[in-house]
């Protein structure tokens, strides 16, 4: 995997109020809550109460950095010799043991840009059984693995353990991995809560704390866990939070838990990748089904999203009955299943893949050029972050919304909201502009058969009285209708 990349991201800063916190680095919190009410304006740029620190230049390439030198041969190997501009940008910075606030849209490299600074800090240490020494946050189990993925052939270069704690698997091995050691966690919130309360790991050696996607942790009402484990590392260590957006849903976690950070922006959002297209497909309602058939059908692979699993379930058996390689990513799955089911769709078994929001972070698939909003997303972040998943690492890609005519004026406020000007175009099935957009076509109408496989019964390995928890419905946003948003929600 031959990949040649060329920094060049400046980085950014954010309003500052110059009343700082130099006396109390971490002040406790005890501000009012902000009105729940949503804003119809974009999100504003919050005010940083602190004293940012002067950054480090941009690296050009990481053998200029302070990296031992089994990691820059694992990254030679890999083919990985110049860093992205959100690496450039905050490496530089997280290797010299400072606190790092960092936006990046999805598929901007933030993973390497927390993950190589934690693992060269790593680099010689041992951690006692149950007793990490770093801790990587994220809120989802797709997005735990990824990083799992990213950061594994470094870690070896390294020879330091690395374990995954996620809902929906075994957590008797998952205590066992740790009881092992493990210099490096990645862990769900929900799921590190059960293995703190079991005594299998504790968080008081943690040295090094990363947030990645911190805004989809606050959106999905993770907040408490995620500041009851960050309450349990020791005092003193350094903490770098990364996020696709900088708003006011992450002004707690900043205020609290970050001392003096190195503040960098320097990749746009979603909306704004100059390699993606954006268009609005306005359909008739008695031509929705049609419509998103024939552009399941095209010639390469394509996420679709709908709202809810039985939306997706229904669609997936309606394309499978006319020849459409389609298998379904929702929370109902377990995790083994969702795990094949990537990795077929990666492989082109699948070539559409039909989901709610659970695969609306943390899935990253080379060379995918098309997403699908069957349904319309709920806001523009779940827009920006459904369109993520295509015109990553400098690649093209194109999203596509099909839009009903009562849902028009609700959808031209999300664009608005998401800072975003598409093409708007009202399309039929069969028709040219259709096929020049997304590619679609007649499906061949010949049954076909994707292997599934069964669902495993992991969620019997939970502790007693959270046999629940295995399950991902609530907590990856997006698997049930949209009336549980507002139900009490579960961590993965």
């Amino acid at each position: 995997m031959n990949r040649t990349r060329r920094a060049g991201g400046s980085s950014g800063r954010f309003r500052t109020d110059r009343s700082t916190r130099q006396q109390n680095p971490r002040p406790a919190t005890g501000r009012k809550s902000r009105p729940a009410a949503r804003s119809t304006a974009r999100p504003q740029e919050f005010t940083l109460p602190v004293t940012l620190t002067e950054p480090l230049p941009a690296a050009e390439t990481f053998a200029e950095l302070d990296m031992p030198a089994r990691l820059l041969a694992a990254l030679g190997a890999e083919g990985v010799s110049v860093p992205f501009p959100i690496q450039a940008a905050t490496l530089p910075n997280a290797l010299a043991g400072r606190d790092v606030l960092g936006r990046g849209r999805t598929g901007s490299g933030k993973t390497l840009a927390f993950g190589l600074a934690v693992l060269a800090r790593l680099d010689g240490q041992r951690a006692q059984p149950r007793q990490p020494l770093a801790l990587v946050l994220v809120p989802t189990r797709e997005l735990a693995q990824q990083v799992t993925d990213a950061l594994a052939p470094y870690a070896r270069a390294l020879r330091l353990r690395l374990a995954t704690v996620v809902g929906g698997m075994s957590i008797g091995r998952q205590a066992t991995a740790l009881r092992g050691g493990a210099e490096l966690l990645v862990a769900t919130p929900g799921r590190l809560k059960d293995l703190i309360e079991r005594g299998d790991c504790r968080l008081d050696q943690v040295a090094v704390t990363v947030l990645d996607e911190a805004d989809q942790m606050a959106d999905m009402g993770f907040m408490p866990q995620v500041t009851a484990l960050l309450d349990q590392v020791g005092p003193g260590g350094q903490r770098l939070l990364f996020s696709a957006t900088l708003d006011r849903n992450i002004d707690l976690l900043v205020r609290r838990y970050l001392h003096d950070p190195v503040v960098h922006s320097v990749d746009p959002s979603a909306g704004a990748v100059s390699t993606m297209e954006h268009h609005l497909l306005h359909v008739h309602d008695d031509d929705k089904h049609t419509t998103a058939t024939e552009i399941a059908a095209r010639d390469g692979r394509v996420i679709m999203f709908l709202d809810t699993k039985h939306a997706v379930d229904r669609l997936v058996k309606q394309l499978l009955a006319v020849g459409v390689r389609a298998s379904a990513l929702h929370g109902g799955k377990s995790q083994p299943q969702r795990n094949r089911t990537l990795a077929q769709f990666k492989d082109g078994q699948v070539t559409a893949l039909v989901a709610t929001n659970v695969a609306a972070r943390g899935i990253h698939v080379e060379g995918l050029d098309l997403v699908v909003n069957v349904d319309p997303p709920g806001d523009h972040k779940d827009y920006l972050h459904r369109g993520g998943r295509t015109a990553r690492a400098g690649e093209s890609g194109t999203v596509v919304t099909l839009v009903l005519p009562h849902q028009r004026r609700s959808m031209d406020r999300l664009m608005a909201d998401a800072g975003i000007t598409a093409s708007s175009v009202r399309v039929r099935p069969g028709e040219a502009e259709l096929q020049r957009i997304t590619g679609a076509r007649t499906p061949s109408g010949v049954p076909v058969t994707i292997a599934v496989p069964a669902a495993e019964p992991s969620r019997r390995t939970e502790p007693s009285g959270r046999g629940r928890r295995g399950r991902a419905g609530g907590r990856t946003g997006g698997s049930g209708t949209r009336s549980r948003r507002s139900a009490p929600r579960r961590t993965p």
